[in-house]
């Protein structure tokens, strides 16, 4: 068992939402990537009250930008761990980071693809 998963209780809760609150700082200093879908959400998400749509859809439209968001985190998550581990141009380091941004790709097509149908 790991040193660091001594907590219960409250403090567990409390020491795990400054955790993720550090990671959502990291992330938006850090990564251009993930401001840019700050961004898109800022505009995306208030655009989905004012559509004459479903609760059901409306809850998709911003269920599939709040994905692209989780993506990016793992994503950004995965690439920090690789340049962690080595800078050295490896194939696995390369394929680890090309399948995060193709996760990154399929949410972004899944934002565009659910808002099209929805909308038209």
């Amino acid at each position: 068992m790991s040193p660091f998963k001594g907590q219960t209780g409250l403090k567990r809760i409390l020491n795990a939402s400054g955790y993720s609150l550090d990671g959502l700082r990291a992330a938006f200093t850090g990564e251009a990537a993930f401001r840019q879908l700050v961004l898109l959400n800022v505009v995306l998400i208030p655009l989905s009250f004012f559509l004459n749509v479903s609760r059901v859809e409306q809850a998709l439209l911003i269920a599939v930008c709040l994905l692209a968001l989780i993506v990016e985190l793992l994503n950004s998550a995965v690439e920090a761990a690789i340049d962690r581990i080595s800078l050295e141009l490896h194939p696995l380091s390369k394929n680890a980071k090309d399948m995060g941004s193709a996760a990154q790709l399929v949410a972004l097509s899944m934002i565009a693809l659910v808002w099209a149908v929805i909308l038209l």
